[in-house]
Order: structure tokens, then C-alpha cells, then sequence
């Protein structure tokens, strides 16, 4: 872990300061000096290889203790790519723009909330923790947490969809969000809040992990198709916004690229269509994964029907009640 930790400081000092922290941009020279304008920053790559080492140590342990049932190999695969989205929303030329463009600061934010939250749901985390876990530690420790009231405030449906829609909203028109592109630890701040909140709000439609409240199949279909016109109300009142929403991008330094105002519109338009598109894929997967489950417990009742019909058809009975 420290060679690590070294390896990301070294590389962080070879990088030019333009490229290695947030503020002033020249103007790319090629569109490939645009892709390859990467930052590397301790305080976003530290986190992600700690949780990416710590789930991969988490698996081999569950695998070694139970190789009959290993940690599903999609669940770890989703796990590291929601981990590599945050490095790709945070490190990548999206996050190296992110305080020039709106545009750009908008992609990013979308990477964070409808790419990377519900990959790592899909992780399932919780239960890789739980199935790591000593019994004793899961009897006296994890299991009470898990059940506590808080827990069971925080977790329920409705707050966890009116969390996220609260952080959306609340950071967009308040000043956090100019605040965040002027001060380093506002913005970390920022990314934190958005990634726990819609850790919050998707856990409740993966399903993957143990929770207090379960909703059904039905219920995380309609609770996804309300979360749809809140982001595109959003995008709409910031694609139609007459004047500049924060002052930042009108003061920044900057000789290329749209006018701030055109730019916010643009911003605008990326969380009304792009949020809109990436709430419809979620729909049609919970649709998707909503058949599958009918499908497989008609197979299911099917099978204990056959067995039922062949003891009675062993017991001299030929018919079923």
C-alpha cells in the first residue's frame, strides 16, 4: 500500500503543475493533447486503490473459505468499473476542464451518479462485508448497525430518493457549487456528497445488498421513472437560464471554448438528455431483471409441481388438489 501510495506521489510530481491541479487550462493544441491531459491526485487515487484492494482481499477470502460460492465474478467487475469511473469522472481530461467548462463539470457529475453509484451498488459491497466477516463480528456488530434506526432512516425508499434529488438540487442552486470551483476542499466535498447519495439512492433498485426496507420489483420501476423528470427539470431550468448561474465561469481565464452563457446551456441540455437516457437504460434493465425473476420462479413453481405430481404418481395418486 505505501509503494503504491509512492508510485501515485512520484507521477504526481512529474506531471506539469497546468495538468496537476484544478484552475487555469491552455487551450489543447490537438485533440489528442486533449485525451491525454490526465491529473493524478492523492486524494481521489488513494481512496480508489484502497477500495479496490480491500474488495479484491474481501473476494479471495470468501473464495478460499467458500469455493463452492465465490463472490460472483460480475459483481467484482462491476465493482473495480465503478471504481474506474470515478477515476475517469475525476482524473481524466473531464476532470482536468471541470473548472473551465460547466459542460464538462456536468458530464462529470453524471459519471459520479448514474455510471459509477450504481456499478458499485452492483458490487454489493454490504454483503461482501458481511460474508468476510467473523461470525461474531457480524452477530454482535454488523447485523445491529445494519438493522439500527438510523440505518433504517437513512435506507428507506422515500428519503433515499428525496436525498438524492435534495443533493442535486440543493448543490446546483445554492452556492456550494460555485463555492466548489474556487476551493479545492469544497469540491472534494462536493464529489463525496455526490457519490454517497446516490450510493444511497441505488441501493434500494439493485437490490444486491441486505437492507431494512425491500422494495419490490414494481416499486424500484416506479421509483426510478420519478426520479426521470426531476433531473430533466433540472437540466431545463439551467439550459434556460437567461443569465450565468455561477460567477466562476464568467471570471475564469480562458481563450477557447464556448461563451460562458452557451456553455451553461449546454450543461443544461447534457443532465436533461443525458439524465433522462441514462434513467430510461435503468428502466429497461429493472424491467429486464423484473421478467427474469418471474421466469425464474415459474421455473420454480413448475419444478416443485413436478415433484409433487411424481410422489403422488409414486403414492398411486394421479391428480393434483
Amino acid at each position: 500500500m505505501l509503494a503504491v501510495a509512492a508510485l501515485v506521489s512520484g507521477s504526481w510530481a512529474l506531471l506539469p503543475q497546468s495538468v496537476a491541479a484544478h484552475g487555469y487550462e491552455p487551450a489543447p493544441t490537438s485533440p489528442l493533447a486533449f485525451l491525454l491531459t490526465w491529473q493524478i491526485e492523492l486524494t481521489v487515487m488513494v481512496p480508489v486503490v484502497v477500495a479496490a484492494l480491500l474488495y479484491a482481499w474481501a473476494a479471495n477470502r470468501v473464495a478460499r473459505a467458500h469455493p463452492n460460492n465465490p463472490v460472483p465474478r460480475f459483481r467484482e467487475l462491476s465493482w473495480y468499473a465503478g471504481l474506474i469511473a470515478i477515476v475517469i469522472a475525476l482524473e481524466s481530461p473531464i476532470g482536468a476542464y471541470d473548472t473551465m467548462f460547466f459542460s464538462i463539470h456536468m458530464i462529470q457529475h453524471l459519471i459520479l451518479m448514474m455510471i459509477a453509484a450504481p456499478l458499485m451498488a452492483i458490487g454489493a459491497p454490504i454483503t461482501l462485508l458481511l460474508r468476510v466477516a467473523s461470525s461474531r463480528t457480524r452477530r454482535r456488530l454488523l447485523l445491529p448497525i445494519l438493522h439500527s434506526r438510523p440505518v433504517r432512516f437513512i435506507s428507506f425508499p422515500p428519503v433515499t430518493w428525496l436525498t438524492f434529488a435534495a443533493v442535486l438540487w440543493g448543490t446546483h442552486f445554492s452556492p456550494i457549487f460555485n463555492e466548489s470551483l474556487n476551493n479545492e476542499t469544497v469540491h472534494i466535498f462536493e464529489h463525496v456528497l455526490y457519490v454517497v447519495a446516490s450510493l444511497l439512492f441505488w441501493w434500494p433498485v439493485v437490490g444486491a445488498d441486505p437492507s431494512p426496507w425491500r422494495l419490490p420489483h414494481a416499486g424500484r420501476i416506479l421509483y426510478l421513472f420519478l426520479g426521470m423528470p426531476q433531473s430533466a427539470f433540472l437540466g431545463l431550468a439551467i439550459y434556460s437560464a437567461p443569465q450565468v448561474l455561477y460567477p466562476h465561469y464568467e471570471t475564469v481565464v480562458r481563450t477557447w471554448g464556448p461563451s460562458p452563457l452557451n456553455d451553461q446551456a449546454w450543461a443544461g441540455a447534457i443532465m436533461w438528455l443525458g439524465g433522462d437516457m441514462m434513467f430510461f437504460v435503468a428502466l429497461i434493465l429493472a424491467v429486464w431483471v423484473w421478467l427474469r425473476a418471474e421466469e425464474a420462479e415459474g421455473v420454480r413453481i413448475d419444478a416443485k409441481l413436478d415433484r409433487e405430481l411424481a410422489r403422488r404418481q409414486r403414492s398411486g395418486e394421479t391428480r393434483l388438489p
